[in-house]
């Protein structure tokens, strides 16, 4: 088993501090630095390249955590990592009512009136 600040190099808290369980990770295409010339994940560590696996397609902060088997402290950490350097983006949830184009107010009013039928 390897210890946890060795995958973190003995930092025990991430650069940023804006990420919760539910913080939507994606690998990014095509990484590029400031130039425009292509990242190269040659030199990451096992767990940097797991996560970038796991989230080809989007993945929360705490399914990233559970699929490598880390405490979620450790994974904001690498997270943290990745995102800057450029390798994966970190987004808020959206909300099924946003994603869907804003709230149904019909629905809305017909869940609140069979509340009130109980």
């Amino acid at each position: 088993m390897v210890r946890p600040y060795t995958i973190t190099r003995g930092r025990t808290a991430p650069e940023r501090d804006d990420f919760t369980l539910i913080t939507v990770l994606t690998t990014r295409d095509e990484p590029l630095d400031e130039r425009g010339v292509p990242l190269r994940t040659g030199r990451l560590q096992p767990e940097h390249r797991a996560i970038l696996a796991r989230c080809r397609r989007p993945s929360a902060v705490a399914e990233v955590a559970a699929g490598l088997d880390l405490p979620v402290s450790v994974t904001k950490i690498l997270l943290a990592d990745l995102v800057g350097q450029g390798l994966l983006t970190a987004r808020a949830p959206l909300t099924v009512a946003r994603a869907a184009g804003g709230a149904d107010r019909s629905m809305l009013a017909a869940v609140r009136d069979g509340l009130r039928r109980l």
